[in-house]
């Protein structure tokens, strides 16, 4: 009868024997033999009528060391389930001097030994002990004016203009290559290019007051233009944006027309089109609906700024203990390929991190009944198809919607994903119920400085 024993050998780190005798696994071998000498397919034998020791002598001792080592992990996935063993990744075979023979000729009491890796039990971090603050943007009047003065120029009209007056003028232009001395260079980039007159460098923008269609003027891109409209100029150019020699070619650029846009009235009309869902009737409402959306935006970004911030506190403040020498060897064969011992020590610290991270999200979800359930997959999926074609829910009631919101249902890879993201997003909403943060009014400038000095901090 087999016997199985447990001891420990080390942190959350036990040893599991595995004794099995003859009377374990010689009734499964026989008739495994028996099983492959119908199915076998040799010449000289009509199929199902090999004789059973003809196979063994040819197949015995693969058959036969199957069949153990099928008794072996049938004993031990036993054990593990009456013990309700929680464990790392899979059991893995202990290397002992005495590796056991496997001889169908001598079939013996083998023993087999594995370690496993303990599930340690921990208390989440308490995060109403923790000192947080939340931030909130204000938004200013100035950043409501910018938002509309730039709806207004793009729901406005082009005019054409005799010369170039002011820095809004829109410059339709050819450019062509020349050398240092303005000489066209044959076979060099010739392309036509639009933008505002106030995307040239301040010298440059200063000589262009009062040039027409048709005149031509010769720049060198690095200097005619500041990092970022140059960058911008060197890629529709089919340039390389960080090849400093292709910022320093010379260009005749052509003048083909001379626009201004003239801005949108602030009217119901411009209303209308910006907002077609909405009954927008004056310039108050109009600046109070662009109010809530800048809100809106900056609200969840200080909301996914916490949630980093939670993040960090629960996995830096959540004491765990890890099996380390039994998850560096697994880390080491369990995967598809073997790694060396520097790879691991490499990957070792952000493995952990991430083990930790699910360890407290399961308990979490536990401890909190958090369910994701089929119509949170199929909401997710509506947002999801909403958010590529640019849609407003309101939009949703059709057939053509449904059909693809089953067929996503359907796609494995797309569930399981779905699955985990709503889990993590329900984790927070609840995480963040438990944390006692101070609320803090912040200008955007403040607050993009405190994102970027945490993520700063995080590499």
């Amino acid at each position: 009868m087999a016997t199985v024993t447990r001891e420990n050998i080390g942190l959350l780190n036990d040893k599991i024997t595995i004794k099995v005798a003859g009377a374990d696994y010689l009734p499964s071998f026989e008739k495994a033999l028996k099983n492959y000498s119908k199915q076998a397919n040799i010449p000289g034998f009509r199929k199902g009528m090999v004789p059973t020791g003809m196979i063994k002598k040819m197949h015995g001792q693969s058959v036969f060391a199957d069949e153990v080592i099928r008794t072996v992990e049938k004993q031990l996935g036993d054990y593990m389930q009456s013990e309700k063993l929680e464990i790392f990744a899979q059991p893995l075979p202990l290397a002992t001097e005495t590796a056991p023979k496997l001889d169908m000729n001598n079939p013996t009491e083998y023993v087999f030994d594995f370690e496993v890796g303990l599930k340690p039990a921990f208390s989440v971090a308490d995060l109403s002990k923790e000192k947080m603050t939340r931030n909130k943007v204000t938004v200013t009047d100035e950043m409501i004016n910018e938002e509309v003065n730039r709806l207004q120029v793009r729901h406005g009209k082009l005019a054409d203009r005799d010369a170039v007056s002011e820095d809004d003028n829109v410059l339709n232009v050819t450019f062509t290559e020349t050398d240092a001395n303005g000489n066209v260079i044959e076979g060099g980039i010739v392309k036509d290019n639009s933008f505002l007159l106030k995307y040239f460098a301040e010298p440059v923008r200063s000589t262009l007051t009062g040039k027409k269609k048709d005149d031509v003027f010769n720049i060198q891109l690095n200097k005619a233009f500041d990092e970022k409209e140059r960058e911008w100029v060197l890629s529709d150019l089919g340039l390389d944006k960080h090849d400093e020699a292709a910022a320093a070619k010379f260009f005749n650029v052509t003048i083909t027309k001379v626009g201004l846009v003239e801005k949108a009235e602030l009217n119901e009309e411009t209303f209308k089109a910006i907002y077609p869902k909405k009954d927008i009737k004056t310039e108050a409402e109009f600046r109070n609906e662009i109010k809530e959306e800048i809100q809106s935006y900056w609200d969840k970004q200080t909301k996914n700024h916490l949630q980093h911030e939670i993040y960090h506190v629960l996995v830096d403040h959540t004491k765990i203990e890890f099996p380390e020498s039994f998850l560096k060897r697994w880390m080491q064969t369990g995967g598809e390929q073997p790694k060396t011992q520097e790879e691991v020590e490499h990957e070792f610290p952000t493995f952990v991190n991430q083990l930790k991270w699910t360890l407290i999200t399961d308990q979490l979800v536990q401890e909190n009944n958090i369910e994701v359930k089929n119509e949170d997959i199929e909401a997710f999926a509506k947002q999801q198809l909403f958010g590529y074609m640019g849609m407003n829910m309101q939009d949703e009631e059709q057939p053509w919607i449904a059909e693809y919101i089953t067929r996503m249902m359907k796609d494995r890879k797309f569930v399981e994903d779905a699955y985990h993201r709503i889990q993590t997003e329900k984790v927070f909403d609840l995480v963040e119920t438990k944390v006692n943060a101070i609320e803090k009014p912040v200008t955007v400038e403040e607050f993009t400085k405190e994102a970027e000095k945490h993520q700063h901090h995080q590499h």
